[in-house]
């Protein structure tokens, strides 16, 4: 092993340089299938723009200023698991939360359940499980809710998520990559559900508000993951290396307060700008650690958190303006999605055919930046 024994008598690793990079010291997980998931209620943008007006402008003042937000997002259409009319009626954390039980547990088995079913592994040979999802509380976690139901065996090593928000698809992956890796030959099934319309609020009326119930869809993916191949193995990716950079003083750019109704959104701060300004440099850093340059990345994989957030991606990370295409089509489709929504992106450059290296990217809560380098499958 590269490093040194500190006065505890702990090993510490050696910093990696570009004559001995990250890249190359350990076995790497290759993602062996990919699979996601929508709930049955389609929520189209007209209609929800309509249904937003009855509900908020006799009460906001703001509303009319702020309802064009509902035209600038480039969503036409999202996906909920529940129908339009129930979010019209006042709920509070019993009836959020069964919705979220139920509405995730079905998500979680059918992205899982089509992951499975692309790598040929059965749900019994499913060593862990990471499961990724921060807009319900569940304990017991999902993972075991559907235990009996998926088939998983009883003696599952359970990694349950919360809080990681938008970046959860990136930094899940990159837990289940280091899981996988450090037990090669093991199954880890990763999985991240997201219920982001459950926390619409009808007693909330702020401009975060607003443009969360703008933005937001539901959605899960779930993906298979293994350190060392077995004959006859197709992958999708290997994924190289994981990182993440998180800034200080940024508690209150995203979010979730805890309140008596239910989760209220937090975005104090405009995430356009920041990320534009910020994103490069938190990239770069984290290329330099793996022994890489910008040069070296064939297309960066981003979460798309809304058009203003893509056009600062694209400036950010110098990229064609434009170039960020699957991200806009993802999110008119589908919306915001929170973790699941950069997994969807991947599977739908992935059907196009990935470049040879790519970088996933994804900001979230903490206010961090999640990446991971992936290498496409010869």
């Amino acid at each position: 092993m590269n490093g040194e024994l500190g006065s505890a008598g702990l090993f510490l690793p050696r910093q990696p340089t570009r004559e001995d990079p990250i890249l190359m010291s350990f076995p790497r997980a290759q993602i062996l299938s990919l699979a996601t998931a929508v709930p049955p209620h389609v929520l189209h943008q007209t209609d929800v723009t309509s249904a937003a007006r009855g509900l908020f402008s006799d009460r906001y003042s703001e509303f009319e200023r702020l309802s064009r937000v509902f035209s600038t997002t480039g969503i036409r259409k999202r996906h909920a698991v529940q129908p339009i009319e129930w979010y019209a009626q006042a709920r509070g954390w019993p009836e959020r939360t069964a919705a979220y039980l139920r509405g995730a547990e079905d998500l979680f088995a059918e992205a899982a359940g089509r992951a499975l079913d692309e790598s040929g592994i059965l749900p019994s040979e499913i060593d862990t499980v990471v499961t990724v999802s921060s807009t319900g509380i569940a304990t017991p976690s999902l993972e075991a809710r559907v235990l009996e139901r998926m088939g998983f065996r009883q003696n599952l090593m359970r990694v349950p998520v919360f809080g990681l928000g938008c970046a959860g698809g990136v930094s899940g992956l990159a837990v289940a990559s280091r899981l996988a890796e450090a037990r090669p030959g093991t199954n880890v099934l990763f999985v991240a559900v997201e219920l982001c319309t459950l926390a619409f609020r009808l007693d909330k009326l702020t401009k975060a508000s607003i443009v969360a119930t703008a933005l937001f869809g539901d959605g899960a993916a779930a993906c298979v993951l293994r350190a060392g191949q077995k004959d006859g193995d197709r992958t999708i990716a290997e994924v190289e290396a994981t990182g993440d950079h998180t800034w200080p003083d940024t508690l209150d750019i995203m979010g979730w307060d805890v309140e008596d109704a239910g989760f209220g959104v937090i975005f104090a701060r405009a995430i356009p700008p920041f990320a534009e300004a910020k994103v490069g440099p938190a990239v770069n850093g984290l290329l330099q650690q793996w022994g890489l340059a910008a040069a070296d990345v064939d297309r960066f994989i981003c979460h798309p958190g809304g058009t203003k957030v893509i056009t600062a991606l694209e400036r950010a990370l110098t990229i064609d303006q434009g170039g960020l295409d699957h991200e806009r089509s993802v999110l008119a489709e589908y919306g915001n999605m929170s973790a699941p929504t950069v997994l969807f992106v991947l599977d739908s450059l992935r059907r196009s055919g990935l470049p040879d290296r790519s970088v996933m990217t994804a900001m979230g809560p903490g206010f961090s930046a999640s990446c991971a380098s992936l290498r496409r499958a010869a």
